[in-house]
């Protein structure tokens, strides 16, 4: 039984055929060790006349040319945000080593700083994976050690010792183990509707040394609302709300200066509004246009193109909306392209197959030149811990806490009981990756610093 269903497969054979028990998928798991040995992820594979500096300018062509240097300066600030910001070399740099064939749903990108917190659609905040730009089917084992890689680099980032850096490193891979293996124990519902609410993670720290980071996460997110969000980007200009002018971060886009902005919005939009369960449709109707705006995200995704769109109620409340440029992903040229022609629906479909709850108003749409979007609530009680403040207790416990939010998200969209045939009970896996890890990190180190040698070149 494959893992992940093509179009194909969604047909008769697939409807009737009968599926393998647990314990023939873990056996077959556990078969695949001959293919490649549990110590075999511990080598770094890199190719010959490597390019990492490359990789990145190559990304230039899909972004804004004059926000790709901001995209670099926030890069260069320390080896994680460098990290952050390259996936692309990262994703070739897996495609050298050795994989297996037990795929599921990746994100793609799954570094420590791309779990966070949320609301779901029932207002609890939950914690969970929350950026999919990358996300494509494949090897479970390519998420797992970006993740010990992002461990591992944070360490350093926050200069612990290098016994204290494989310890958190090894138990974050140890903790996607276990909890793979428990989730192999489940159901298929069980599993599906399995997830992290905050509360309940807060009651499981309590006594541990990250449970003031987990407070402090919980109040942060509570205060990021939509109306903040508001607030905090609009001011009125006679009588009605508009974007602030704060560029480069923030620029207002007008109809005077666009002519047809409106109707082209409005296409765009009920295309979004196409991509929505009809309850959602409902929702969104209650609003009507006000004003459109370019804004600045993250770190790795500067200089794509990024807008924010500011709708009204009758009774004026306020909300924004983002549109967020969807290119292909950085595992296809490695992976094979996506089975979804448009690459806001790629994003939007790998996000709601991995979280356990999301954005009720998460969609996709077009622009006018054909570019790929997908929409998004704007904040909405979104946050995360603060990996500045964490000590080497601290990025363990965290690093355990991914570990088991990846597994429980590669669940979902793979087989558990392959998985888990495959890693078995002892911890070689956990060693292999962390041996990986720590390699990683030096490599990320280095590529680091060519990219800042180059930034305080191009600034004296």
């Amino acid at each position: 039984m494959p893992t992940l269903y093509s179009k194909d497969d969604l047909s008769l054979r697939a409807f009737t055929e009968e599926r393998p028990s647990k314990a023939q998928r873990a056996a077959e798991g556990e078969a695949h060790r001959a293919e490649v040995p549990l110590e075999a992820h511990a080598e770094l594979v890199l190719a010959e006349g490597r390019d990492a500096r490359g990789i990145l300018t190559a990304q230039e062509a899909t972004r804004e040319p004059a926000l790709v240097p901001m995209r670099y300066e926030r890069m260069a600030a320390s080896p994680f945000a460098y990290l952050r910001g390259a996936a692309a070399v990262m994703a070739a740099d897996l495609a050298n080593g050795p994989r297996t064939h037990l795929d599921v749903q990746l994100c793609g990108d799954a570094h420590v700083a791309n779990f966070g917190i949320f609301a779901s659609p029932d207002r609890r905040l939950v914690f969970d994976l929350n950026d999919f730009d990358e996300t494509l089917p494949g090897p479970f084992e390519w998420d797992v050690k970006r993740l010990a890689a992002s461990v591992a680099v944070a360490g350093h980032h926050l200069d612990l010792k290098p016994k204290r850096i494989r310890a958190a490193t090894q138990a974050t891979v140890a903790s996607y183990r276990e909890t793979m293996a428990k989730l192999a124990q489940l159901t298929p519902p069980e599993v599906w509707y399995a997830r992290i609410d905050l509360e309940d993670l807060m009651l499981r720290l309590e006594g541990t040394s990250l449970a003031g980071d987990a407070k402090l996460a919980r109040k942060e997110s509570r205060r990021a609302t939509g109306d903040v969000a508001v607030g905090k980007l609009t001011e009125v200009v006679d009588g009605q709300r508009r974007f602030r002018a704060k560029p480069p971060l923030l620029i207002p886009i007008h109809e005077a200066e666009h002519a047809g902005l409106t109707d082209l919005m409005a296409t765009a939009f009920a295309q979004y509004l196409g991509s929505l369960r009809p309850d959602v449709v409902m929702l969104l109707l209650h609003y009507a246009y006000v004003d459109l705006a370019h804004k600045v995200v993250g770190v790795g995704s500067v200089g794509t193109r990024a807008l924010v769109l500011l709708m009204v109620s009758g009774d004026g409340h306020h909300m924004v909306l983002q549109l967020k440029q969807a290119n292909a992903s950085v595992l296809e040229e490695h992976l094979g392209s996506s089975r979804y022609d448009h690459h806001g629906q790629r994003v939007v479909v790998g996000q709601r197959v991995m979280q356990a709850t999301g954005d009720p108003l998460l969609g996709w749409t077009s622009g006018s030149d054909g570019m790929h979007f997908y929409v998004r609530q704007l904040k909405d009680m979104k946050g995360g811990f603060n990996l500045d403040l964490l000590d080497a207790e601290d990025l363990r416990i965290y690093g355990r806490i991914c570990g088991a939010v990846l597994a429980r998200a590669h669940a979902r969209a793979g087989d558990a009981a392959s998985i888990t045939g495959y890693l078995g009970s002892s911890e070689a896996f956990d060693v292999a990756v962390a041996q990986f890890a720590e390699a990683y990190a030096g490599v990320t180190w280095a590529d680091h610093g060519v990219l800042a040698a180059e930034q305080q070149a191009a600034s004296t």
